[in-house]
């Protein structure tokens, strides 16, 4: 278990120097402490305080504690690394000057989104563009199962051995042996062998193509009449069931329209922006 110390170390570690330093104009009466008369202003304990209760750690006495120690053993090795000079270097300062820069854009582009939330109506809009690009009515899925049989090793005898066993299984088929029974006694598909060869509901895109053409050309209750042949190894199937793709509804992916949404109108905002600017 994270301790409160570790925690509050671990706090500072993330906060950054450049959002610390922001907050030194506070008047004395708000500090948390004043080090060599340097003052922790309050404001960098209440911004480790509310990150730390973002992440699910509950505020304390304790913690308070840690974080005040933490803060100040923090500002003396920061007096003396400027005892040292080391403020003076040139990489030191571009990475400050960096990480400064990188919070102002996150603030910038927090306080747009503040104010440009989309709209239901924009929303929805947007969700009848993405299914009028996205969705095809005459798309389909299968549900199927399969026997597969895989050569032992890359061989020629290896493989004729395992056509051989495929096609003695595909014989028992067309006399009547039942394919879920096989397929939990043959088949070399882990994955689904338990489940009497049973694949889950695919449009077909997450199988090989070959696999794929095999499983299109039968018709609902059909098995294969032929092997199929995969970089797998030889596939029976049978195709039990046929559906059309169905859509996901606007409130099963709003959240997700809203996030894409948004996407747009900050990169729209950029670009707007590097328009605008004058760049030399």
């Amino acid at each position: 278990m994270l301790s409160f110390k570790s925690a509050a170390v671990a706090a500072l570690s993330v906060v950054g120097l450049a959002v610390l330093s922001a907050c030194n104009a506070e008047e004395p009466a708000k500090n948390v402490a004043v080090v060599n008369g340097v003052p922790i202003p309050q404001a960098r304990m209440d911004l480790i305080l509310k990150m730390q209760q973002g992440k699910g750690q509950k505020d304390s006495e304790e913690m308070r504690t840690q974080l005040r120690e933490a803060l100040i053993t923090r500002e003396i090795l920061a007096q003396e690394a400027v005892k040292k000079g080391l403020d003076q270097s040139e990489e030191l300062r571009t990475q400050l000057d960096m990480t400064r820069e990188q919070f102002l854009v996150n603030a910038f582009l927090t306080d747009y989104l503040k104010t440009h939330n989309p709209t239901d109506a924009e929303l929805q809009a947007e969700y009848e563009a993405v299914k009028k690009e996205q969705y095809d009515p005459n798309a389909k899925e299968y549900k199927a199962r399969h026997i597969l049989i895989k050569p032992a090793k890359d061989d020629p005898k290896a493989v004729a051995a395992a056509k051989q066993k495929a096609e003695g299984l595909l014989a028992q088929l067309k006399k009547g042996a039942k394919f879920e029974d096989l397929a939990k006694k043959y088949s070399d598909d882990p994955g689904s062998k338990g489940r009497g060869g049973e694949l889950d509901w695919t449009d077909g895109t997450d199988l090989v193509a070959p696999f794929v053409a095999g499983m299109k050309a039968l018709n609902k209750g059909e098995t294969s009449k032929t092997l199929v042949k995969t970089q797998f190894g030889f596939h029976i199937i049978r195709l039990d069931d046929v559906r059309p793709v169905e859509f996901p509804t606007f409130e099963q992916v709003k959240d997700k329209v809203a996030e894409q949404l948004i996407g747009k109108q900050r990169d729209q905002l950029i670009e707007e922006l590097r328009k605008s600017a004058k760049v030399e």
